[in-house]
């Protein structure tokens, strides 16, 4: 369990939640009769009005192609995109927004990591050391590129509780390890990994650092020069923004080092039948008409989490999730995965009377929405001996009162199985 006392519980932080949940639209609804309870912000999280404002109206006032045009619409749209670099570079303590890339989200982000510097340079017997509790998105991309150029990818285990262990970590580093790539929070867990100490540890062994930001851009005050890492990657649906936009941020001098992912307009310098050279990054790497009005409508949502203050936010999200620690410890039959101290953003947990799945299905009907599954995460659930696990997740617009419905609608699950 996750160390609490009775002080902890009373602190409130000072965010006038009312007021930031009359933000987002869709909380105000009823699902099968029930007042929303929305506690899945993990896998995506809701939008504020500013940021569904914001996409309306790149679609409505200003829309046109950006880089490409001479004309008010062009040029309107393309001062927008563009700002949103200086916006993202600023959000997480980047040098200049020439390093912030935008992609179609942390998944492409990883690939082209994986595909453009990885790629080239790895050989027979190099190692990529990831952990045991990666989503998907930062195993995959690897196991690929591994295939290709006969690298070998490994896992280091975490403790019983989910807590990071340093001892574990380094006992997997070897000559042979050339890429560590991390979560910077662990999506089932909550677990958040010390990147300072890791990236420390794998830049005195020469190995390039890639940090998963997906759960920790959302949840915590992020600068990426402090933190030590050469890559960081995150998706706008999980920051209150669209889906299908995400960032990548890498040292530019890395950056310069890298040939392109995809081919196409807006990547190039000079293209001949013969032969194209390339544009600098990050341009390099955005091949294609992009997500205008969706990256519009990012620049929206760090705009809005900016005016609350992510200090602010990860303060309420800590004392929801010690909250909810102690509420759904109460449950009969109820088992908490992932307790490591100082945790960010989830709960996940299993119940001796009920498969995940029905568990979710079944508080549905009373409006609850939580993940159940393997969420992206199959070596993890294997390493804890489990199919699945259900999953509340917070964000900056849930309350106590939230978990307490959850409480009792598991409740209802027990006496149901029972």
């Amino acid at each position: 369990m996750m160390a609490m006392s009775n002080a902890d519980i009373q602190i409130e932080p000072k965010l006038d939640i009312e007021k930031i949940r009359a933000d987002f639209p869709i909380l105000s609804r009823k699902v099968h009769g029930k007042p929303l309870v929305y506690l899945d912000s993990a896998a995506s999280a809701q939008k504020p009005k500013q940021v569904i404002d914001a996409l309306v109206s790149a679609y409505s006032d200003t829309y046109s192609n950006v880089h490409r045009g001479l004309h008010f619409l062009s040029e309107a749209s393309t001062d927008a995109y563009e700002a949103v670099r200086g916006k993202v570079a600023q959000f997480i303590g980047a040098q200049t927004g020439d390093e912030i890339v935008l992609t179609a989200g942390a998944t492409m982000s990883l690939n082209l990591i994986a595909q453009c510097w990885a790629l080239p340079r790895l050989k027979a017997g190099d190692e990529i050391l990831i952990s045991i509790a990666e989503h998907h998105a930062n195993i995959v991309p690897w196991q690929m590129v591994a295939e290709k150029t006969g690298a070998v990818v490994r896992a280091f285990p975490l403790d019983a509780d989910g807590s990071f262990n340093m001892s574990a970590f380094t006992d997997m580093m070897s000559p042979r390890t050339r890429i560590v790539s991390v979560p910077h929070v662990s999506n089932v867990l909550g677990t958040v990994f010390p990147i300072v100490e890791i990236a420390r540890v794998a830049h005195d062994a020469n190995a390039l650092m890639i940090v998963d930001g997906c759960q920790g851009a959302i949840h915590m005050p992020i600068d990426v020069q402090n933190l030590g890492a050469d890559f960081y990657v995150f998706s706008a649906h999980k920051l209150y923004g669209p889906n299908g936009v995400g960032v990548l941020w890498g040292r530019g001098e890395i950056l310069a080092e890298m040939p392109p992912f995809l081919g196409g307009g807006d990547m190039i310098d000079r293209v001949t039948i013969e032969k194209s050279t390339y544009a600098l990054p990050p341009q390099r790497f955005e091949a294609g008409t992009p997500a205008i009005a969706e990256t519009i409508a990012l620049g929206a949502a760090v705009d809005y989490v900016q005016s609350i203050g992510m200090e602010a936010i990860r303060q309420h999200e800590q004392d929801i999730l010690l909250y909810a620690h102690q509420r759904l410890s109460a449950v009969d039959g109820l088992r908490l995965i992932g307790t490591a101290a100082g945790k960010s953003g989830v709960v996940s947990f299993t119940m001796d009377s009920a498969h995940p799945h029905d568990i979710s299905t079944i508080i549905d009907n009373d409006g609850v929405a939580i993940r159940a599954g393997h969420h992206c995460a199959q070596p993890l659930m294997d390493f804890y001996d489990l199919p699945s696990t259900a999953r509340a997740s917070v964000g900056v617009y849930t309350t106590r009162e939230e978990f307490d419905c959850l409480a009792v609608a598991l409740e209802k699950v027990n006496r149901i199985f029972a």
